[in-house]
């Protein structure tokens, strides 16, 4: 249903983006975004959209670095990441959300390290 791509390894203050491709329609769900987690923490949210509107949230660890673009037109999102730091590192999740149920994607590793 979620196919994610992107990720991977960069220096502090390099960027990174993030896809996610829904493969049932984007249309189908009611939110989409990402979370994030370490081993040992909580997922804890990274970005979210209501895809029938224009609200976007951006959690505040990622306000001015981290940039959300709609593709509707091949049922995708994506995360730009910039200005990395090494707490950023976790493995990201897209989800969609549809009437309070989430489902979710494989998973991709980011890794900012010097």
């Amino acid at each position: 249903q979620l196919q994610a791509s992107g990720g991977g390894s960069v220096q502090p203050g390099g960027s990174l983006r993030l896809s996610c491709t829904v493969t049932d329609g984007i249309w189908s769900h009611t939110g989409m975004g990402w979370y994030r987690q370490v081993p040992g923490k909580q997922r804890e949210l990274v970005a979210g959209i209501i895809v029938a509107g224009s609200n976007e949230h951006v959690e505040d660890f990622g306000k001015g670095r981290f940039f959300i673009a709609r593709d509707y037109a091949n049922n995708r999102l994506h995360l730009q990441m910039n200005n990395l730091k090494p707490e950023d590192t976790a493995v990201y999740f897209c989800y969609v959300e549809t009437g309070g149920n989430f489902s979710w994607g494989q998973g991709t590793q980011v890794t900012v390290s010097s």
